[in-house]
Protein backbone atom coordinates (compact mmCIF):
# COMPACT_ATOMS: atom_id res chain seq x y z
CA UNK A 1 0.00 0.00 0.00
CA UNK A 2 2.81 2.23 0.98
CA UNK A 3 4.40 1.42 -2.55
CA UNK A 4 1.15 2.80 -4.50
CA UNK A 5 1.52 6.03 -2.74
CA UNK A 6 4.81 6.50 -3.65
CA UNK A 7 5.48 5.38 -7.03
CA UNK A 8 4.42 7.18 -10.23
CA UNK A 9 1.81 5.09 -12.65
CA UNK A 10 4.59 4.06 -14.77
CA UNK A 11 6.67 3.13 -12.58
CA UNK A 12 4.19 0.99 -10.44
CA UNK A 13 3.07 -0.82 -14.06
CA UNK A 14 6.54 -1.94 -14.63
CA UNK A 15 6.67 -3.40 -10.97
CA UNK A 16 2.94 -4.35 -11.90
CA UNK A 17 4.80 -6.72 -15.42
CA UNK A 18 7.96 -8.08 -13.49
CA UNK A 19 5.91 -9.38 -10.33
CA UNK A 20 2.58 -10.06 -11.40
CA UNK A 21 1.97 -12.59 -8.19
CA UNK A 22 2.88 -9.17 -5.82
CA UNK A 23 0.01 -7.50 -7.26
CA UNK A 24 -2.37 -10.98 -7.07
CA UNK A 25 -1.38 -11.30 -3.56
CA UNK A 26 -2.04 -7.12 -2.76
CA UNK A 27 -5.70 -6.95 -4.11
CA UNK A 28 -8.34 -9.66 -3.56
CA UNK A 29 -10.35 -8.71 -6.17
CA UNK A 30 -8.48 -9.31 -9.13
CA UNK A 31 -8.22 -12.68 -10.06
CA UNK A 32 -4.60 -15.02 -9.97
CA UNK A 33 -4.78 -16.52 -13.45
CA UNK A 34 -5.01 -12.37 -15.19
CA UNK A 35 -2.19 -11.70 -17.06
CA UNK A 36 0.62 -8.92 -16.43
CA UNK A 37 -1.22 -6.71 -19.31
CA UNK A 38 -4.62 -6.19 -17.77
CA UNK A 39 -3.19 -5.35 -14.01
CA UNK A 40 -0.48 -2.79 -16.22
CA UNK A 41 -3.42 -1.11 -17.71
CA UNK A 42 -5.54 -1.22 -14.26
CA UNK A 43 -2.17 0.57 -12.75
CA UNK A 44 -3.34 4.39 -14.09
CA UNK A 45 -6.98 3.92 -12.08
CA UNK A 46 -5.68 3.31 -9.36
CA UNK A 47 -2.63 5.75 -9.08
CA UNK A 48 -5.23 8.69 -9.27
CA UNK A 49 -6.95 6.82 -6.64
CA UNK A 50 -4.02 6.98 -4.36
CA UNK A 51 -3.10 10.41 -4.61
CA UNK A 52 -7.43 11.26 -4.33
CA UNK A 53 -6.98 8.97 -0.69
CA UNK A 54 -4.81 11.07 1.32
CA UNK A 55 -6.31 11.06 4.46
CA UNK A 56 -7.72 14.20 5.62
CA UNK A 57 -5.34 14.66 8.48
CA UNK A 58 -1.55 12.95 9.17
CA UNK A 59 1.16 13.90 11.27
CA UNK A 60 5.09 13.57 9.48
CA UNK A 61 8.16 13.20 11.99
CA UNK A 62 6.34 11.86 15.46
CA UNK A 63 8.04 11.59 18.52
CA UNK A 64 8.49 11.33 21.88
CA UNK A 65 11.15 12.47 24.49
CA UNK A 66 12.65 10.06 26.23
CA UNK A 67 11.93 9.49 29.69
CA UNK A 68 12.56 7.06 32.96
CA UNK A 69 9.33 8.12 34.63
CA UNK A 70 6.54 10.99 35.19
CA UNK A 71 5.79 13.39 32.18
CA UNK A 72 6.92 13.59 28.58
CA UNK A 73 5.58 15.40 25.45
CA UNK A 74 5.15 14.15 22.17
CA UNK A 75 5.85 16.52 18.75
CA UNK A 76 5.39 16.15 14.99
CA UNK A 77 3.92 18.00 11.81
CA UNK A 78 0.14 17.98 11.65
CA UNK A 79 -0.99 18.25 7.92
CA UNK A 80 -4.18 18.95 6.89
CA UNK A 81 -5.28 17.84 3.47
CA UNK A 82 -8.65 19.52 3.37
CA UNK A 83 -10.27 22.58 1.79
CA UNK A 84 -11.25 23.14 5.63
CA UNK A 85 -9.75 23.81 8.96
CA UNK A 86 -9.34 20.76 11.05
CA UNK A 87 -9.31 21.05 15.46
CA UNK A 88 -7.39 18.46 17.06
CA UNK A 89 -9.44 18.08 20.51
CA UNK A 90 -7.83 15.10 22.37
CA UNK A 91 -5.37 12.53 22.40
CA UNK A 92 -4.70 9.38 23.67
CA UNK A 93 -1.62 6.60 24.07
CA UNK A 94 -1.58 3.39 26.06
CA UNK A 95 1.70 5.18 27.36
CA UNK A 96 0.02 7.74 29.47
CA UNK A 97 -3.29 7.75 31.14
CA UNK A 98 -3.57 11.11 30.87
CA UNK A 99 -2.92 12.89 27.74
CA UNK A 100 -3.20 16.90 27.03
CA UNK A 101 -3.03 19.11 24.42
CA UNK A 102 -0.34 22.06 25.68
CA UNK A 103 1.27 25.10 25.08
CA UNK A 104 4.11 27.64 25.98
CA UNK A 105 3.24 31.18 25.99
CA UNK A 106 4.73 34.10 27.93
CA UNK A 107 2.75 35.01 31.05
CA UNK A 108 4.70 38.05 32.73
CA UNK A 109 8.33 37.63 31.33
CA UNK A 110 7.84 33.84 32.94
CA UNK A 111 7.34 30.90 29.65
CA UNK A 112 4.36 28.53 31.07
CA UNK A 113 2.95 25.42 29.68
CA UNK A 114 -0.54 25.32 29.79
CA UNK A 115 -3.34 23.26 28.25
CA UNK A 116 -4.08 24.68 24.81
CA UNK A 117 -8.30 26.46 24.73
CA UNK A 118 -10.13 24.78 21.59
CA UNK A 119 -7.01 22.49 20.60
CA UNK A 120 -4.76 22.46 17.83
CA UNK A 121 -6.35 23.74 14.69
CA UNK A 122 -4.53 22.91 11.89
CA UNK A 123 -5.95 25.28 8.45
CA UNK A 124 -7.28 24.44 5.63
CA UNK A 125 -4.11 22.75 3.24
CA UNK A 126 -1.68 23.91 6.11
CA UNK A 127 0.33 22.29 8.48
CA UNK A 128 0.69 23.03 12.68
CA UNK A 129 4.04 22.08 14.47
CA UNK A 130 4.30 20.46 17.46
CA UNK A 131 7.71 21.32 19.00
CA UNK A 132 9.96 21.54 22.40
CA UNK A 133 8.87 24.91 23.79
CA UNK A 134 5.75 25.06 21.59
CA UNK A 135 2.53 23.73 20.94
CA UNK A 136 2.46 19.37 22.05
CA UNK A 137 1.18 16.65 23.08
CA UNK A 138 1.91 16.10 26.65
CA UNK A 139 2.02 12.91 28.20
CA UNK A 140 1.18 12.85 32.03
CA UNK A 141 1.93 9.65 34.46
CA UNK A 142 4.01 7.61 31.60
CA UNK A 143 3.40 4.13 32.74
CA UNK A 144 6.34 2.84 31.39
CA UNK A 145 10.12 3.81 30.12
CA UNK A 146 10.32 6.05 27.10
CA UNK A 147 13.98 4.72 25.85
CA UNK A 148 15.37 5.68 22.65
CA UNK A 149 13.67 3.95 19.11
CA UNK A 150 10.73 3.09 21.04
CA UNK A 151 7.36 3.16 18.93
CA UNK A 152 4.39 4.24 20.80
CA UNK A 153 0.99 4.88 19.27
CA UNK A 154 -1.02 7.40 19.76
CA UNK A 155 -4.67 8.38 18.74
CA UNK A 156 -5.49 11.87 18.30
CA UNK A 157 -9.51 12.80 18.37
CA UNK A 158 -10.35 15.39 15.51
CA UNK A 159 -13.54 17.93 16.52
CA UNK A 160 -16.20 16.11 14.72
CA UNK A 161 -15.27 12.44 16.44
CA UNK A 162 -12.78 11.53 13.21
CA UNK A 163 -9.39 10.39 14.68
CA UNK A 164 -5.80 9.80 13.85
CA UNK A 165 -3.89 7.11 14.94
CA UNK A 166 0.15 7.32 14.64
CA UNK A 167 3.04 5.71 16.05
CA UNK A 168 5.80 8.10 16.85
CA UNK A 169 9.37 7.20 17.77
CA UNK A 170 11.12 7.75 20.99
CA UNK A 171 14.00 10.32 20.60
CA UNK A 172 16.80 11.50 23.37
CA UNK A 173 16.51 15.43 23.39
CA UNK A 174 18.12 17.43 25.59
CA UNK A 175 16.84 20.90 24.71
CA UNK A 176 16.51 23.85 27.64
CA UNK A 177 17.13 20.76 30.00
CA UNK A 178 12.85 20.75 30.71
CA UNK A 179 11.57 19.75 33.88
CA UNK A 180 8.04 18.07 33.60
CA UNK A 181 6.77 18.41 37.00
CA UNK A 182 3.33 19.58 36.95
CA UNK A 183 2.62 23.09 38.10
CA UNK A 184 5.88 25.01 37.73
CA UNK A 185 6.53 28.13 35.81
CA UNK A 186 9.61 27.47 33.12
CA UNK A 187 12.13 30.21 33.13
CA UNK A 188 13.48 31.53 29.23
CA UNK A 189 16.50 28.90 28.86
CA UNK A 190 14.19 25.96 30.67
CA UNK A 191 11.41 26.23 28.29
CA UNK A 192 9.16 22.87 28.38
CA UNK A 193 9.32 20.10 25.61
Amino acid sequence: MIVRRVLSAGLLAALATASVSACGAQSSEQPAGKAAAPAAASAPATAPAAADAAPPVAITDPWVKTTKKGMSAAFGTLVNNTDSDITVVSGASPLSPKIELHEVVDSKGKMVMRPKEGGFVIPARGTHQLQPGGDHIMLMGVTEEVKPGAQIPFTLTLKGGETLEFTAVGKDFAGGKEDYQPGKDMDMDKSHG
